[in-house]
C-alpha cells in the first residue's frame, strides 16, 4: 500500500529522508523542494520521518450509557 498523507502535507517520505541524509544548508533544501526553511529544520532534527500525531492527546468527553 501506498503511502498516506493528509490533505496540507508538503513532504514525502522520501523527501524528509532526503533532507535527514543531506549536506546541504538548510535554505538551498528549502529552495530545492519548494517548502519552508522551519519545515526543513523540523525533518533535520526528527530522528524518524513519521509524522507525528496531531490533535488531542487525551478525549475530553464523557460518555454516558443510552436509554432504551
Amino acid at each position: 500500500m501506498g503511502q498516506i498523507l493528509h490533505k496540507c502535507a508538503t513532504t514525502t517520505h522520501r523527501i524528509r529522508t532526503e533532507m535527514q541524509q543531506s549536506k546541504e544548508s538548510v535554505a538551498v533544501l528549502a529552495k530545492k523542494f519548494g517548502i519552508n526553511i522551519k519545515t526543513v529544520y523540523k525533518w533535520k532534527n526528527r530522528e524518524s520521518t513519521i509524522d507525528a500525531p496531531m490533535g488531542a492527546k487525551k478525549l475530553r468527553t464523557v460518555v454516558t450509557p443510552s436509554m432504551v
